[in-house]
């Protein structure tokens, strides 16, 4: 058995699952210099970035780095670009089959067709996260959510804005935020993820995942490794809520799990999902 590089030692698997990631973190996939940066970072999952981040005329040598770095022992998540762009095929057949390689985030997703096809030209096995950024993809969440290959649904909350020209309030933001929620309950998908905060305030960030918390998204999208830890405790339990969790499943069990009213369904489904992610993220109950 070969022993792992210096490299690959560095880069440690993400030990929390793509279906309750908190932060994921987006990287320019011509920065190559912050890949490793990024795999050793606390976001829960990053995604390597050849659409947006790069100029049509390096697509080629950006999607060539990140085949690079995932076969030589990186693991992420790739944003492709849309499936109605030259490059969609391109990036499609270049990534298929690279080890590494989590899943694929289609841009600009608009249709289930695209989400399918996409899914089927990556083999069947690759899951797709579709990147809803536009008024018809918002319209079509639900077909979107139900359709073959897709893992779980993203708001590109900028793209979205500029399309509609509708303000970066939460107010504005409500109906796009509320209707990714309600179509990823639709198809059976985990909690959808929602767009990234711009700038480099932390308390604007804290503010804002607090209303993705709040519209029931269960994920953000951040554009700095220095954001990952404020989304990472936002979106977690707190410690409160996992001692009530805690202090519930006690009395739960104490009296041999029987339903006493009617409010004793709805408190243990609550009780249980926090304790689940409680485990996961490593949040310790409040003395």
């Amino acid at each position: 058995m070969t022993s792992p590089t210096a490299t690959e030692t560095l880069r440690p698997k993400r030990n929390i699952p793509a279906e309750i990631a908190r932060s994921w973190l987006l990287v320019n996939a011509m920065k190559t210099d912050l890949f490793d940066q990024s795999a050793v970072s606390r976001a829960d999952s990053i995604i390597l970035d050849i659409e947006d981040a790069v100029d049509p005329s390096q697509k080629d040598e950006a999607r060539g780095h990140v085949i690079d770095w995932l076969s030589g022992g990186g693991q992420a998540w790739v944003r492709i670009n849309d499936a109605t762009s030259p490059f969609w095929a391109d990036d499609l057949a270049g990534l298929r089959g690279t080890p590494g390689l989590l899943g694929v985030m289609l841009a600009k997703t608009e249709s289930a067709d695209q989400v399918t096809e996409s899914f089927h030209r990556m083999d069947g096995k690759t899951p797709v996260i579709p990147l809803v950024e536009s008024a018809v993809g918002i319209e079509e969440a639900n077909n979107i959510a139900k359709a073959q290959g897709a893992f779980r649904l993203a708001f590109g909350s900028g793209d979205f804005r500029r399309d509609t020209g509708m303000a970066a309030t939460p107010e504005a933001m409500a109906y796009p935020r509320a209707k990714l929620v309600v179509a990823s309950r639709v198809g059976n998908l985990p909690g959808p993820i929602d767009g990234p905060t711009v700038g480099t305030n932390h308390p604007i960030l804290r503010e804002q995942t607090g209303i993705t918390v709040m519209m029931g998204m269960t994920g953000k999208l951040c554009l700095a490794i220095d954001q990952t830890n404020v989304i990472n405790e936002v979106i977690s339990p707190t410690p409160s809520d996992v001692a009530w969790a805690t202090d519930f499943m006690s009395d739960f069990e104490a009296n041999g799990r029987v339903i006493r009213d009617g409010s004793d369904l709805p408190r243990l489904g609550r009780a249980e999902k926090i304790m689940k992610l409680a485990v996961a993220f490593g949040v310790q109950p409040a003395l």
